[in-house]
């Protein structure tokens, strides 16, 4: 069993302040990071050496060693060798796993199936996404009909040899002539956009960059479009360069990008980023403000019947602020006539649509189209002349229907209960689609006719296995605290609480965000090995409004660890699982969460895989768009928030001398939106600290970023690696995968 210890925040921060800043237990340079010899009970790995360094922060008087500060280095000579060293170890370990073989078979014949995105029509063209299988990228089509044979328009598979070159995103012209679409290098955030003809299939002559965070948004004569853009990278730094500074620009068509006009700036805010909406008349341009990741927006409005734009140097004049200050989340929905129609959480945690009048836009003139209701508001669109709004109802789909003034018309018949993403279609078209998922379901798309409510499916794939061999309950647990807190458990018909099945606990707990049931290959091939998949539904989340996410957030993150951890307790206590068949994981946020955990409770776990995670607390705000997580976290230089961070940063909270769980820390080297300093930092730390016998490793994907747009076949290749040291770790046994 592994060593267990007693979490203390801030404990290592008084050792430290106790200490000379040159004291040598502070730093060691030139050491190894191994871990004890085999014969002092450590692993037998030999870990590449990683240099501890002396370098000191003070954070509010307190003393904070960061001995690998020099992996934040990304390209340097050093730390590319490093990387290179770490990925000979882990891959050398993992082509030791005989079920590898057996997991990339079984993965790749499930992931060969046929899958199809939401259509949307533009003019008298239908726009719509598949993906025939195995192909890396799905490829973009048109149809004239919903029964036409589908044509080709982009295949992003053309655009590399390797498949990482991936659409980021496309949006067709109202009269479907055209179509504006970014493409990302290796995963990274930053787009390149172009314009294709779509009579002949070839593109114009304009190229625009400095994009991310940014839609199309095309102006109602389809001569151009609205977008926001940052300042040019500086060279060599565009992976790790802070993001601020972005600015709301018209492009019109065939001119280059340095002729495009200027529409909104705010100098004096450079952390607000812009998000321009034409309404669906024409009438209205509506500048979403963000700050951050802080769901709380501000309005702002341009009457675009005014006389057209000259190319100017942008400022408020002209402008109407009307939500200003970050109140509330506010998302446009569109317009009836001069009232722009919103869906908020202002006055109602879990949402409601106000109307807001253009001329009136005082709060005593708004007007509530559908107040709050139990359930938690997600989504609101105007298909056919009817609000069509989403809801989540215990973490499951609702789909509504109202008037424009907010009748409750029907709800839309749903396949089940799972995961209905928002209906898509034209304000003055009544035909809308949808796609619908579960845990054991895969994504089928649907029409609905707004006026009469009538489902059909459009297209349900074929898949190689039997949804009904799986059964999905979902489960209410008491957190810490005593809050009760919801979950998903899902596993193959006749697993049964045994006490030792295989369990992988999935979680995220953040920025809103909800987890829902949605369909997995990965997770379909763990559970057909007989293991148990169980997802909960952790404060910071958005599953149950504003309140809940808020419970998880700054002063409150640890609440999302103890929510955790209580779920962990109660598969254990339940009979699923026991301390030693147990693992978790999480991406991202979610990566944060998994090493938070395990670094508070190394007992309750025998494996981990924190992906892509934010693991240095006190500088994620250094890098790219760190400074923008703010809103969730807090901020290091408040001395308040800094104590809370400090006592669950994953890599300041590793403790030497600790039997950590096996662990197989996964991130890519193109990652510019959590970048990977922040998993290398930590692997290094948990393997110099660590003193027991199971492996803790670093997977390192090359030509791969956070995770969008990530071809096909190395999805394949990663989950065969992450299950098959899994398998490993909890002694699983391949046999029950189908051939």
């Amino acid at each position: 069993m592994r060593s267990t210890r007693v979490f203390t925040p801030l404990a290592l921060a008084l050792l430290l302040t106790a200490c000379d800043k040159k004291d040598t237990t502070l730093a060691e340079p030139a050491s190894p990071s191994a871990a004890p010899t085999a014969d002092e009970a450590g692993p037998s790995f030999d870990y590449p050496d990683a240099t501890r360094v002396e370098h000191v922060d003070d954070y509010h008087g307190i003393a904070v060693a960061d001995p690998y500060r020099w992996l934040e280095d990304i390209d340097s000579d050093q730390t590319r060798a490093w990387v290179e060293a770490q990925n000979e170890v882990t891959f050398g370990y993992l082509e030791t796993i005989e079920a590898r073989d057996a997991l990339r078979k079984r993965l790749t014949a499930l992931w060969d199936y046929e899958r199809w995105g939401v259509p949307r029509r533009r003019g008298d063209t239908y726009f719509v996404s598949r993906n025939d299988g195995l192909q890396n990228q799905a490829v973009l089509y048109t149809m004239k009909s919903l029964t036409d044979a589908p044509k080709p328009l982009l295949d992003p598979n053309t655009l590399s040899e390797d498949g990482t070159v991936a659409l980021s995103g496309t949006w067709p012209s109202r009269d479907g002539k055209y179509l504006a679409y970014g493409v990302s290098d290796a995963g990274s955030d930053w787009q390149v956009w172009r314009v294709r003809d779509v009579a002949t299939g070839k593109d114009l002559s304009d190229e625009l960059r400095s994009i991310k965070f940014a839609y199309a948004s095309w102006s109602p004569d389809n001569a151009g479009f609205y977008y926001a853009r940052y300042p040019e990278a500086k060279q060599g730094d565009e992976l790790e360069q802070l993001n601020y500074d972005q600015k709301l620009y018209y492009h019109e068509l065939g001119k280059p990008q340095s002729e495009d006009v200027l529409v909104y700036e705010r100098p004096d805010h450079k952390e607000w980023g812009f998000d321009g909406s034409v309404s669906h008349d024409g009438k209205f341009l509506v500048i979403t403000v963000r700050l951050g990741t802080d769901p709380k927006k501000s309005i702002i409005v341009e009457d675009l019947r005014r006389p057209k734009r000259k190319k100017r140097a942008a400022a408020p004049k002209g402008f109407v602020e009307l939500l200003p200050d970050f109140q509330a989340a506010y998302s446009f929905i569109g317009n009836d006539g001069d009232a722009l129609l919103f869906r908020t959480n202002d006055g109602a945690p879990r949402g409601r649509i106000i109307a807001v009048d253009f001329e009136r836009p005082q709060r005593e003139h708004w007007q509530e189209r559908v107040p709050q209701s139990e359930a938690t508001l997600r989504g609101a669109s105007i298909v056919g002349g009817r609000l069509v709004l989403s809801y989540l109802d215990k973490a499951t789909s609702r789909v509504a229907i109202h008037t424009l003034a907010g009748k409750h018309v029907r709800d839309v018949t749903l396949p089940g209960l799972g995961t209905a993403s928002g209906v898509s279609g034209e304000e003055d078209d009544p035909e809308g689609f949808f796609s619908f998922t579960s845990l054991a379901t895969p994504s089928s798309v649907y029409r609905v006719d707004v006026g009469t409510g009538e489902v059909s499916t459009f297209k349900a794939p074929t898949v190689g296995f039997d949804p009904d061999d799986f059964v999905v309950s979902q489960v209410f647990y008491p957190s810490k605290d005593g809050t009760s807190v919801p979950m998903f458990i899902a596993h193959k018909k006749g697993v049964k609480p045994t006490g030792d099945n295989p369990t992988y606990l999935y979680g995220y707990g953040g920025f809103n965000i909800p987890l829902t049931p949605t369909f997995s290959v990965p997770n379909l091939v763990w559970m057909e090995m007989g293991g148990v998949f169980a997802m909960p539904n952790l404060r910071g989340g958005g599953e149950f409004g504003e309140a809940w996410h808020q419970a998880g957030t700054k002063l409150e993150k640890q609440n999302v660890f103890d929510d955790f951890i209580a779920a962990a307790e109660y598969l254990i206590a339940q009979g699923w699982t026991a301390p030693e068949r147990l693992s978790i994981g999480g991406r991202s946020n979610g990566g944060l969460l998994v090493g938070a955990t395990m670094t508070q409770r190394p007992d309750l776990f025998e494996a981990a895989l924190p992906g892509v995670g934010v693991m240095d607390m006190l500088r994620f705000n250094k890098f790219t768009i760190g400074w923008a997580w703010e809103s969730d976290y807090g901020s290091p230089q408040d001395a308040k928030q800094f104590e809370a961070l400090y006592a669950y940063s994953p890599y300041h909270n590793i403790e030497e001398g600790t039997d950590y769980p096996a662990t197989m820390i996964y991130t890519a080297d193109h990652d510019d939106r959590v970048l990977p300093a922040h998993s290398y930092k930590f692997a290094a730390a948990l393997q110099h600290a660590h003193t027991g016998s199971d492996p803790v490793l670093i997977r390192i994907d090359v030509r791969a970023g956070h995770g969008a747009g990530k071809p096909t076949a190395k999805r394949i290749e990663e989950w065969a690696d992450l299950w098959g040291f899994l398998v490993e770790q909890l002694e699983m046994d391949v046999s029950e995968l189908p051939s």
